[in-house]
């Protein structure tokens, strides 16, 4: 098993032509900003794709693997490091990459979607207030409430989000099949 390297935003902008990049974000993440070159393997299809990264990894790339903010990079690299794939790991995401001033590609036809992590607050937020309005009127209705917080402290304890992992499963954060193919054919090309 072999740990996953952390890479920074800037050493992996001085050495983006050595790598294959593989953004594990959501389709609709990805298509709202994403390094350079990256290919869009979403975390959930990382498992599926590993004859292809194992394929792009020993024609002499290495294997950095991208997110918004680190997270689910980091469970990739694990799936891939549990593998005997190596791999790096970007430090910080897209996030770090943009705030330091590197460029996001961004496709012209592509439809803005927010982040993960900002549809997270929107619908947790949502969630909240509704169990606060209609628990103004019948009481036990603020039990959503109480149980959207108490999932917000265990996320951060664990460092793990269940509504991500929803809201993931949504229409406009799923890769289409023939765009996942695409993906994975360029990887055994390269």
């Amino acid at each position: 098993m072999t740990a996953p390297i952390p890479v920074l935003p800037v050493q992996a902008a001085a050495r983006l032509g050595h790598y294959t990049v593989i953004d594990v974000r959501t389709p609709g993440e990805y298509a709202s900003g994403h390094v350079p070159g990256a290919h869009n393997i979403p975390l959930g299809d990382v498992r599926s794709a590993l004859p292809e990264l194992r394929a792009a990894a020993a024609s002499g790339g290495d294997l950095l693997m991208v997110c918004a903010s680190g997270n689910r990079s980091a469970t990739a690299c694990g799936e891939l490091a549990a593998a005997g794939i190596p791999a790096a790991d970007l430090v910080g995401g897209t996030t770090a990459w943009a705030e330091q001033g590197h460029a996001l590609d961004r496709p012209t036809d592509a439809s803005r979607v927010w982040g993960m992590e900002r549809q997270v607050r929107l619908a947790a937020g949502s969630l909240v207030v509704l169990g606060l309005a209609v628990g103004a009127r019948y009481r036990p209705a603020r039990v959503l409430s109480a149980a959207i917080g108490g999932g917000l402290v265990f996320s951060a304890l664990t460092n793990t989000c269940g509504m991500a992992a929803v809201l993931a499963r949504l229409p406009h954060n799923r890769p289409r099949p023939a765009g996942l193919d695409a993906t994975l054919t360029a990887l055994g090309r390269r």
